[in-house]
């Protein structure tokens, strides 16, 4: 069976090549990516929408989703941490994310948690 985002990809593809640094793109390109367990490209992308909205909460937040779904749990809470630190605040959804779910055991992660809900 075709994955059921390959549509879906394929159109995004093709406006991330004539448009590489839309932002907007990209971004639904890496939440299809990871949806579809084309993990790695989503980690790709993830990592390039960084680099176009370095101050963004939420593409810091995505990032360490990313990463830890590919098991990078220090570099995970280190982009939560960056995510955070420009503005991100909802720790209910921190520690309900599935995306997150490999952290809940890793205690730099807690550390964190309990830092938001302390401060």
């Amino acid at each position: 069976m075709a994955n059921k985002y390959e549509f879906e990809m394929g159109f995004f593809e093709g406006l991330h090549q004539r448009m590489p640094k839309d932002t907007k793109v990209a971004a639904i390109l890496a939440h299809l990516y990871t949806e579809s367990g084309r993990v790695d490209s989503g980690l790709k992308m993830d990592r390039k929408l960084a680099r176009l909205l370095p101050e963004d909460p939420t593409v810091h937040y995505n990032l360490a989703c990313s990463l830890a779904l590919k098991g990078r749990l220090a570099d995970a809470v280190r982009s939560l941490r960056t995510a955070v630190s420009f503005g991100y605040k909802d720790v209910y959804w921190m520690r309900n994310d599935p995306d997150l779910s490999q952290l809940h055991e890793y205690p730099a992660f807690n550390t964190l948690l309990r830092d938001l809900e302390v401060g």
